[in-house]
């Protein structure tokens, strides 16, 4: 049954942002959707230097899919843990996935308050004093309750989402999930509509007095490159590497 479901999927499935799910989300979600900015909430309201948030969703999400890995942190019996894990976006709803039988899984899919954090480091900001030292950044903080994704179709949707977040083109170069991996997976997923964004950027901002020092200072940046694919050892003879690795935008960002 599942073959045949997978089948009929893979020659008629939509891309995440098409997918029949999201069709259906009118009236109050169209509306969240227009929204360009979201609201500041007593948890995402910035109280050191606010001129450096942001709660503009094109920043958010810029941010939240130039990154790799998220740290979710959660409180279970008094214990708060806090997990890195990848992630992927569609729309308006932060995707995460596991293991069913993962402990981070079985609690989050409670329902229970969760933050999850992300961070993109460009450049060492090395100022006249040390106390001045800093790092140009960008981060973004979420706060909310993950419901359980159940169905099939947007399983599948989300789980694409992931992989296309790894590697834009992957999806299609790959063999797709078959029934016992959905059934063993468990996706949850999280609107972004409590997240605030916060960057940093630019020259060290040293004590008047210390400009006169004869301390160098300034900008070491730094960014993710991506080093020559190396073949699995068990690779087929005579298949090469897919173009679609050497064309991630992320990459070519910065």
């Amino acid at each position: 049954m599942f073959g045949k479901f997978a089948k009929r999927w893979q020659q008629t499935r939509l891309s995440p942002a098409q997918s029949n799910y999201k069709k259906n989300r009118f009236s109050i979600g169209t509306l969240y959707l227009m929204k360009k900015e979201l609201d500041q909430t007593e948890n995402t309201k910035l109280g050191r230097i606010p001129a450096r948030g942001s709660f503009k969703k094109e920043t958010i999400y810029s941010i939240l899919d130039e990154a790799f890995i998220c740290h979710v942190g959660f409180t279970v019996d008094g214990k708060t843990f806090v997990i890195p894990t990848s992630y992927g976006r569609i729309d308006d709803k932060l995707f995460i996935h596991g293991s069913s039988v993962s402990r981070m899984m079985k609690n989050l899919s409670k329902g229970i308050d969760i933050c999850v954090a992300v961070t993109l480091v460009d450049g060492l900001v090395l100022a006249r004093s040390v106390f001045h030292h800093s790092m140009n950044y960008r981060s973004v903080i979420i706060f909310g309750k993950v419901k359980l994704v159940e169905s099939n179709e947007e399983k599948m949707n989300a789980l694409e989402a992931f992989t296309e977040h790894i590697v834009k083109g992957r999806w299609d170069d790959s063999r797709i999930p078959n029934e016992k991996e959905l059934n063993v997976t468990t996706v949850l997923s999280l609107e972004i509509d409590e997240a605030s964004a916060k960057i940093r950027t630019g020259d060290p901002i040293d004590d008047a007095k210390d400009y006169e020092l004869d301390y160098w200072a300034g900008v070491v940046p730094l960014k993710l490159e991506m080093a020559e694919p190396i073949d699995d050892a068990k690779l087929t003879e005579g298949i090469t590497k897919p173009k679609y690795l050497f064309s991630q935008e992320r990459f070519k960002k910065r």
